[in-house]
């Protein structure tokens, strides 16, 4: 048997004389007899008489030996490539080498974050406040939790660094625009990259299922939030047009220190989230409520219960998914303000307030709400349906709101349905047109 293993090592993959899948499927040539070191007293003392067919048994067996030889070599690679990193844990120079001393040019106005290239690999850098002094072991093993989860609308979370009151998170660097930006250019307000409504539904897709991905599928047994769900949160790459969700797993490791308890917070007032590991217990998370905790949220996409208790929850994140599908369906922000000449004030009109009419209305009322740079080019049934979506998801009640499960499945079917009117909308290529006399 040794000397079949060697024969199966010397054995050429490149040769042109015999290839593993041919091998495989027909009969060896009769004029070209197998390697000597096959013929072993395992084979001789088959029970068949004919010498051929225990010929064609052990060239089998050599044949199967070698393409699984080749395919170890192929395969092992290729999934190496594809297994998540594990999570970095850099060090504060490190940082302050890859943001030029955190002099380099700021890429979000609302959270500072940099551009840089930190171990050979492009990446984006952001800087929040982190309050609490947590151990790098106790980081590492949040880090773990988070870093294993792998989508590809969601951006990974390459690592993190400690300084001070401030945690920097390490993220794969895209290669695109924030869907805010996207939507509303201030220096060309008439111009957007997503002049489509099939590229807005590949959009809104891709959000759905990253959601629903960070909520039901992340397979860590731990519920996870997103907890910061907003147009300038989602990243629309470039130049494929799809969405990536940014700042995943943010909310669990960005904490405030509760100085008269002691004890690690959440962002969010009411919710701690601390990570515990026991020596027969998977990792999972442990709840605490403080009423004294700050919390984060941006105007517009918090839900009324989070305005009220300060708790960021799933059925919140939903909330702020509907109120991103609105302003894909219509362009605009979620507050917008004008000013009455006649009461001598801003009045506030909510993009949720104004969708409700719209549906109300009719069709005639939605073309002239969906955004007008899609020119009026867009299949109204699909848009309706998408609307009432969008609305059943910024339900008061968070628990008439749907699950992100039952939602991207809605989205999915629309999509199809728009990838559908988008073929027969085409003009036809084969069909030439001339407007010169005959």
């Amino acid at each position: 048997m040794c000397k079949t293993k060697m024969a199966v090592d010397a054995y050429d993959p490149n040769s042109d004389r015999s290839r593993p899948s041919q091998t495989l499927r027909t009969r060896p040539p009769q004029t070209q007899s197998p390697p000597t070191a096959i013929k072993t007293p395992k084979f001789a003392t088959s029970s068949s008489s004919d010498p051929s067919t225990s010929n064609y048994v052990a060239t089998s067996s050599y044949s199967s030996a070698t393409s699984t030889t080749l395919s170890s070599r192929t395969s092992l690679p290729s999934l190496r490539n594809t297994l998540p990193e594990n999570p970095h844990l850099y060090d504060i120079s490190e940082i302050r080498v890859a943001t030029n001393n955190f002099l380099a040019e700021h890429h979000s106005s609302s959270t500072p974050s940099w551009r840089g290239t930190l171990r050979g690999r492009n990446c984006m850098i952001f800087q929040r406040k982190f309050r609490c002094k947590i151990e790098m072991q106790q980081l590492r093993e949040r880090l773990s939790v988070i870093c294993r989860s792998h989508h590809v609308s969601v951006i990974k979370l390459l690592g993190a660094s400690v300084s001070g009151d401030h945690i920097y998170l390490v993220y794969d660097f895209i290669n695109g625009a924030n869907l805010a930006d996207c939507l509303r250019n201030e220096r060309n307000p008439t111009f957007t990259v997503l002049s489509s409504w099939i590229s807005r539904m590949q959009i809104a897709t891709d959000i759905a299922h990253g959601l629903d991905y960070i909520h039901n599928k992340t397979g860590l047994n731990i519920t996870f939030a997103h907890n910061h769900i907003k147009s300038s949160s989602i990243m629309v790459t470039e130049p494929s047009l799809k969405a990536k969700i940014c700042n995943f797993g943010a909310a669990q490791l960005c904490g405030e220190m509760d100085d008269d308890e002691g004890r690690t917070a959440g962002s969010f007032r009411g919710e701690i989230v601390e990570m515990l590991e026991e020596s027969s217990s998977p990792i999972r998370f442990r709840r605490y409520d403080s009423t004294r905790m700050q919390f984060e949220g941006v105007r517009g996409y918090m839900s009324p219960e989070f305005q009220t208790t300060g708790i960021a929850t799933q059925k919140s994140d939903v909330y702020a998914f509907g109120v991103v599908i609105l302003e894909l369906l219509s362009g605009d922000e979620p507050f917008k303000y004008r000013f009455d000449k006649a009461k001598g004030e801003y009045i506030r009109t909510s993009l949720i307030e104004t969708a409700i009419d719209v549906i109300d209305g009719g069709g005639d009322r939605l073309r002239k709400w969906v955004d007008k740079r899609l020119k009026d080019s867009f299949p109204v049934e699909v848009a309706v349906k998408l609307t009432r979506v969008a609305l059943d998801c910024v339900k008061e009640d968070p628990d008439k709101r749907p699950d992100m499960g039952q939602v991207a499945g809605k989205i999915s079917k629309l999509y199809l349905q728009s990838k559908t009117w988008s073929e027969k909308m085409k003009i036809p290529t084969e069909i030439s047109v001339s407007w010169a006399p005959r």
